[in-house]
């Protein structure tokens, strides 16, 4: 089932979504080469409590920790770890504020220092890839419009969508419906309504779209070893279009 939230609920989520595009701002600043996604981690645990929020996935299924680290051919859910990230390394730092009961998730990808021509090109065409699929959040459009947007694009950029992971509804737990896929067929899937609040967060590959698992049985990698980029949206549907929950342009 959807669940549709009402003006005061996205309005709730909006603050949260604040608060978290504003974390990310700061992580920014922070990301170099010798910085450990350790300590990024104690960052945004610092930061969250500092504003009175906490972070959600943090013993969601037992997960551990506030922030998902994801490194290189990490496509998603790294563990942050002590090592510390290197020059032409990315970085996707994926977090969930609860600010008040009220939840707002966004991953973005950082680049370390200088990077190859071809990883510039990969975070480009990603976050890009994102906004397409915003465009298409329009109410009565559908759920695949969204992931036709996305997958055309970046297929005609020469890179690939993952399919292992998608979007999700999100309201007073991480995931609800609907499902949000990056990839699908025009006119297809669930129609669009005022007051639907999801994730769009396309996972892009250099190579293949195929993941496999670590042993940790939660960190996925690239099948072939090439760089994954993620960048991650909270968005409502409104009458006027998608209202960006966690835009970092506005705070």
């Amino acid at each position: 089932m959807i669940i549709l939230k009402s003006n005061r609920e996205i309005s709730s989520m909006h603050e949260a979504g604040r608060l978290l595009a504003s974390c990310h701002k700061e992580i920014a600043k922070l990301v170099a080469p010798g910085i450990t996604t350790w300590e990024i981690e104690e960052f945004v645990n610092g930061y969250l409590q500092k504003h009175g929020a906490s972070p959600e996935q943090k013993g969601y299924k037992g997960y551990k920790y506030a922030t998902c680290a994801s490194v290189n051919d990490e496509v998603c859910h790294g563990f942050p770890r002590k090592s510390p990230l290197r020059n032409g390394d990315i970085v996707t730092i994926d977090m969930v504020v609860n600010l008040n009961g009220a939840l707002a998730d966004s991953a973005w990808s950082y680049g370390v220092g200088s990077l190859q021509p071809e990883t510039e090109e990969l975070l480009k065409v990603t976050k890009d890839a994102l906004y397409e699929g915003i465009k298409a959040c329009k109410p009565g459009n559908r759920i695949g419009d969204i992931g036709y947007a996305i997958q055309t694009f970046t297929e005609a950029k020469g890179f690939s969508v993952v399919r292992d992971f998608i979007g999700h509804g999100i309201g007073s737990v991480i995931h609800e419906k609907p499902d949000v896929p990056h990839f699908g067929q025009e006119g297809k899937g669930v129609r669009l309504k005022e007051g639907m609040v999801f994730t769009i967060e396309p996972m892009i590959n250099i190579g293949t779209f195929h993941t496999r698992m670590d042993a940790n049985k939660w960190t996925a990698r690239t099948l072939d070893g090439k760089y994954s980029a993620q960048y991650e949206h909270t968005i409502a549907i409104t009458s006027n279009g998608p209202l960006i929950l966690t835009d970092q342009e506005v705070v």
